[in-house]
């Protein structure tokens, strides 16, 4: 297991070079992800010493393996101040990887430092409804990562109960591999396996409780674990619950059979994939810039989710 707090740690070449990377007195940059920047303190700085990275999510979104040219405003923000807010909800259940919000003014508002973990492999994927991957492979056998379901599902079908449904982690630009239970416990080890999916569907049940009150539903999420290694524990790290991470759906207009309009990045997807385009995604060409019209209503439906669920507006950063 590699020693950080985020997956987004993993650079591609050049990546540590990226110009959408502020310099920041006290710290160096290290790497940068699809989203994520990541800093490490610098031996005159204010963290010196302490083994913490500062985490700075920007404004870039990325879609079909592409980091696309054109960001989103506010979106950093947006995934920042929520992953936040239901650290505050879920603090009881599991430990996270934040320390402290008091960042450089240059990033205020979107950076976090944390605690660095010692990551578990495994991307940790909970779903309460059946949609994307998970019903692709239940078409083909009725099952998703191995566990049978029921018959008769369709697209956007709630299940049965909360599942499990563990990816192994990809490279960046891959995509995560849906595996088993058992091929978790081959990875990680019996005791952690049941840990990781104790813990999973118990930050998804108390989610879908919290986004249910709001008239919002809790499809799926995925969550990232490591070990703090001066204790041990199992915590919490990367972002968590927000609208890259997660699908939530307006419930009055979830229906059984039928795709369900999300709070993410869907209208990205959906022009990059219209005739307007003229995107090939199958080629090796990166996708065009996206028109304002499109970043608008990507931004509208980052901030919506925010202010439905937490209650408030997203407060200006100072």
């Amino acid at each position: 297991m590699s020693v950080t707090s985020s997956p987004d740690a993993a650079a591609p070449p050049g990546a540590a070079q990226s110009p959408s990377a502020p310099a920041l007195p006290g710290w160096k940059h290290v790497s940068s992800g699809k989203v994520r920047d990541v800093y490490a303190p610098t031996g005159d700085g204010p963290w010196a010493g302490r083994d913490v990275l500062l985490m700075v999510a920007s404004d870039r979104i990325s879609a079909y393996d592409h980091i696309l040219t054109t960001p989103v405003p506010d979106k950093g923000k947006v995934l920042t101040a929520l992953s936040v807010w239901w650290l505050k909800q879920l603090a009881d259940i599991v430990p996270s990887h934040l320390v402290s919000l008091d960042v450089p003014g240059e990033v205020a508002g979107r950076a976090m430092i944390c605690r660095r973990l010692d990551m578990y492999p495994v991307e940790c994927v909970a779903r309460g409804y059946l949609t994307g991957s998970g019903l692709a492979e239940y078409c083909e056998s009725g099952t998703v990562c191995g566990l049978p379901l029921p018959a008769g599902l369709a697209e956007a079908s709630r299940l049965p109960e909360p599942i499990f449904t563990p990816a192994a982690k990809a490279e960046l630009g891959e995509h995560d591999e849906n595996v088993s239970f058992e091929r978790v416990v081959d990875m990680v080890g019996r005791e952690a396996a049941e840990a990781l999916r104790e813990t999973t569907l118990a930050l998804y049940a108390r989610a879908a409780d919290i986004s249910g009150e709001r008239g919002i539903i809790l499809a799926d999420t995925k969550f990232e674990f490591g070990q703090d290694p001066a204790t041990g524990a199992l915590t919490l790290g990367d972002e968590v619950l927000t609208p890259d991470s997660s699908r939530f759906w307006p419930a009055d207009a979830w229906v059984p059979g039928r795709p369900t309009p999300s709070f993410d990045k869907q209208y990205v997807r959906d022009w990059l994939t219209s005739p307007a385009c003229g995107w090939d995604r199958r080629s090796d060409q990166v996708p065009p810039a996206l028109p304002d019209s499109v970043i608008q209503r990507t931004r509208q439906r980052y901030l919506e989710a925010y202010e439905r669920l937490t209650g408030n507006p997203l407060e200006p950063t100072a």
